[in-house]
């Protein structure tokens, strides 16, 4: 029995509809395997840095080049919080729940200034533009972080955002903003043998945290690729063939 053009055009598109249905969802689970390939050699790349002696505070970097060749290293720090220029960033994620990351200018001893992520607070759940955390402690502090070139972005619709609270932070844009003589480096700060009392959390999921997901998504892409070609080959190759043959 031959196909008529009407069921030859059919079977055209569901060819066409089943390759491109198989390929996109292959080339989905390569992506979230790359993901993942990528997050375990930053893993890889964190613990080996710091790994490395702690850096003075004489060492930290004063350039973008020397920032992102420190890039997860050590840095022990002591200055004084600029606790006016403190900045909280929105809708950041810590133990699977929303709220701020507290950002504050460092002043060191030689006048230059750094931004510290200090730590993280929790959204307020009835007012969420209402923060409760207590204030930068005065006088002088010893910090003790890890390098950043730069802090986390999140997507946002208003690069221009300014105020207390705002979706990202750039460096160069809050030094022209405020004033303050920023050094091209951003540092992340850690709890250290002797935790800071001052409210903010700071448990800094490691890259690696979620390798197991972008593996579980990559094997459900593969698996519905895999489903694809096996419902075509059933409904469009192997049943007919069935029929015809009773």
């Amino acid at each position: 029995m031959r196909l008529k053009l009407g069921d030859k055009a059919r079977a055209g598109l569901v060819l066409v509809a089943a390759v491109l249905l198989a390929a996109l969802t292959a080339r989905l689970g390569l992506w979230q395997m790359d993901r993942a390939s990528k997050k375990r050699e930053l893993y890889q790349a964190q613990i080996s840095q710091r790994a490395l002696p702690t850096l003075a505070e004489a060492e930290l970097a004063r350039s973008p080049a020397e920032a992102a060749a420190q890039r997860h290293r050590l840095v022990s720090l002591q200055g004084q919080w600029l606790g006016a220029h403190t900045v909280f960033l929105d809708n950041r994620l810590m133990n699977g729940r929303t709220g701020f990351f507290a950002v504050t200018p460092l002043q060191l001893a030689d006048g230059s200034v750094l931004l510290v992520q200090r730590g993280w607070v929790p959204r307020d759940v009835v007012d969420r533009a209402r923060i409760v955390a207590p204030p930068a402690p005065a006088g002088p502090v010893q910090v003790l972080g890890r390098v950043a070139p730069a802090l986390g972005r999140l997507y946002e619709f208003d690069a221009a955002a300014s105020g207390t609270i705002r979706q990202n932070l750039d460096i160069e844009s809050f030094a022209r903003e405020t004033g303050l003589s920023l050094r091209p480096v951003a540092v992340v700060q850690e709890d250290g043998d002797k935790p800071p009392q001052d409210g903010l959390q700071r448990q800094w999921p490691l890259p690696s945290a979620d390798l197991q997901k972008h593996h579980g998504y990559a094997f459900q892409w593969f698996a519905l690729s895999a489903l694809t070609v096996a419902l075509y080959v059933w409904f469009q190759i192997i049943r007919p063939r069935r029929r015809r043959a009773a």
